[in-house]
């Protein structure tokens, strides 16, 4: 009896090809002599450049358009920690996110609802319906869900249409450390603070463990409702 040889996962052929390339195109870059420690310096010097004012004015309102909040958290502390010390950047770096969340709230439950309600269901996702006694439990599993970017989270939250203070004050107890945490590892892993860098790393994890164990135990809540 003949037997039917297995069908190919294609999904792990296609990872396998992507590593393959990652590996050639890395190969080469170094036969190139491709200093990406150099290129890291050129582009953190071309922020330095911009200046603090505008690098924290992008913070807060260039990811209520969709760029990623982790670029600005990663590089703040090792341009401008220097300059202005790593006190100053973590407050500038966390007011920039607090505002950005109170930007982006008013912006998806007023000014651009309808626009931004096409925009949520055109990206795929699921407009939540939320009683005032769940608010809370939805903030917090949308805050510590992976794969949800953090302007969809506010935009998500804020067209459910949570009580606002709720909204701000759970997403900064689950925003800021983890955010700060960031600042810290992104400004200890360019300048070399292998100590600190480390310690950042762990106390990311942590939060990070954190996060998944406040997810599951919401997950097991719904399901026992």
């Amino acid at each position: 009896m003949s037997e039917t040889a297995p069908r190919p996962n294609r999904a792990l052929l296609l990872k396998l090809a992507v590593a393959a390339a990652v590996v050639v195109a890395g190969g080469l870059l170094l036969a190139w002599g491709f200093n990406l420690k150099a290129l890291v310096q050129q582009g953190l010097e071309l922020i330095r450049s911009a200046g603090a004012v505008t690098f924290f004015v992008a913070m807060t309102l260039l990811p209520a358009v969709g760029a990623p909040l982790s670029f600005f958290s990663l590089t703040a502390g090792s341009v401008f920690g220097p300059q202005l010390g790593m006190p100053a950047v973590l407050a500038l770096s966390l007011g920039a996110i607090i505002t950005n969340m109170v930007l982006s709230y008013f912006l998806a439950s007023r000014a651009f609802r309808p626009l931004l309600e096409r925009l949520v269901k055109l990206l795929g996702y699921r407009l939540p319906q939320v009683d005032s006694g769940d608010a809370t439990d939805l903030i917090v599993l949308l805050r510590v869900t992976p794969g949800v970017p953090f302007p969809v989270q506010n935009y998500l939250l804020g067209l459910a249409g949570v009580p606002f203070v709720r909204y701000l004050v759970v997403s900064a107890l689950i925003q800021l450390p983890i955010n700060a945490a960031v600042i810290l590892f992104g400004d200890a892993l360019l300048h070399g603070k292998g100590k600190i860098a480390f310690v950042s790393l762990l106390l990311l994890l942590a939060l990070m463990a954190g996060t998944h164990l406040v997810r599951k135990h919401y997950g097991a809540k719904k399901k026992a409702g």
